[in-house]
């Protein structure tokens, strides 16, 4: 194992303590090792699970929020790409229900293109949920998803088998389920997420705007074993 939650709740809490202070969000987190339920799509070593009344905005706008505080960690520890997906940020399982929803909708794309041949173009997605679609249509044989576009744009795109693959179209609404390529907006969709139960937790105490942090936390620099 590369990494444990012993190794990273040092760096993690240097970095989301001062963060969440200044950005006044009431929240906790603990870090954890994951219970992973779906290990061919996500198989990460350690989880940061956020609790607390403000989660609510992390998971807005397709959690938005969290997805962007799990990149900006991942680059403040310096950690290298091919790393990133060892750990894994989550709120309310957001990341496993996320996970069965772009199951089904890869499958309800798939049964639309094999009845109208019309290829099915998905809305933006990060790489993690384009592997969601890519793996849960690995082994249709009348039809291939392909990832087109670049940056924040890049999406799956689902087509028959003997089509080539279409110029991507233009996205409106974030990142959704996805439309048939015959019109230009996109569909909106409802949360997810994608963890499971743990062992080896380590708590944060609780945050408040303005840094009046609750729970027994040592002061910084003296920071002690066991939950928190």
């Amino acid at each position: 194992m590369k990494y444990t939650v012993e190794s990273l709740e040092p760096k993690v809490d240097d970095f989301l303590d001062p963060l969440l202070d200044h950005a006044g969000l009431d929240l906790d987190y603990e870090l954890a090792t994951p219970d992973n339920r779906h290990p061919e799509v996500e198989n990460p070593e350690v989880t940061v699970r956020f609790s607390g009344p403000d989660v609510e905005l992390l998971l807005a706008n397709r959690a938005e929020l969290l997805l962007a505080l799990e990149h900006l960690t991942m680059e403040a520890l310096r950690l290298p790409p091919e790393d990133h997906s060892l750990i894994s940020f989550d709120a309310n399982d957001y990341r496993l229900l996320r996970v069965e929803e772009l199951r089904m909708s890869a499958l309800a794309a798939a049964d639309k293109v094999k009845r109208t041949r019309v290829p099915f173009h998905f809305n933006p997605m990060t790489s993690r949920e384009r592997r969601v679609i890519h793996l849960a249509l690995r082994d249709e044989k009348e039809l291939r998803s392909e990832s087109v576009g670049v940056g924040p744009a890049r999406a799956v795109v689902v087509v028959p088998a003997d089509m080539p693959t279409p110029p991507q179209t233009p996205h409106y609404g974030g990142r959704g389920n996805g439309h048939d390529s015959r019109f230009g907006g996109g569909r909106r969709e409802g949360r997810g997420g994608d963890r499971g139960g743990g062992h080896g937790d380590a708590r944060r105490g609780g945050h408040r705007p303005g840094g009046d942090r609750g729970g027994n936390r040592p002061p910084r620099g003296g920071r002690g074993g066991g939950p928190r």
